[in-house]
């Protein structure tokens, strides 16, 4: 066991692990944060996509130990203060970009991510972007929608069809 103290949405965390515990089952198990996913456990699907001091991880492939005195965000603090949605997720409820809902904190994050570092992406970038991140139910197109929504560079044709869903 080794003591490790995070911070995680602003909140302060101490903790004793086992050194062989991954980031995501301390994230789930130990503190309570049970909104990351564990997918495949081997880094491929993106369900378990975080912040680790202004980077993306995949949560299961970092050790807890190795997050001691990190700043970690997960998809708990994505919210405001009062609980309203962030522009990135209001952006995929209004696009129906969520089916099942298991994808959705990790392509939150990796959107986030994708929009500090190119704020207004085309369609392509958009797809590249979120290729690292799996979903079995949407298709992506809801998703690239939701992302060129957020950016304001959705079309007014697809603005329209909108107003019919």
């Amino acid at each position: 066991m080794k003591s490790i103290q995070v911070r995680i949405n602003g909140d302060l965390y101490e903790r004793e692990v086992r050194e062989s515990k991954t980031l995501l089952h301390f994230l789930r198990e130990d503190v309570g944060l049970t909104g990351t996913k564990e997918g495949c456990g081997a880094g491929e699907c993106g369900a378990c996509t975080i912040f680790m001091n202004g980077q993306t991880v995949n949560s299961c492939l970092v050790l807890a130990v190795e997050a001691d005195g990190a700043e970690l965000q997960t998809i708990e603090g994505e919210a405001g203060p009062n609980g309203e949605l962030s522009p990135v997720q209001e952006a995929f409820a209004r696009h129906h970009a969520v089916q099942c809902g298991f994808c959705t904190p990790g392509m939150v994050m990796t959107v986030r991510d994708l929009l500090q570092r190119n704020p207004r992406p085309t369609r392509e970038q958009i797809i590249h972007g979120i290729e690292s991140n799996f979903c079995r139910c949407t298709g992506y197109q809801q998703i690239v929608e939701a992302v060129l929504d957020v950016t304001g560079q959705l079309s007014d044709t697809e603005q329209e069809g909108l107003k019919y869903v």
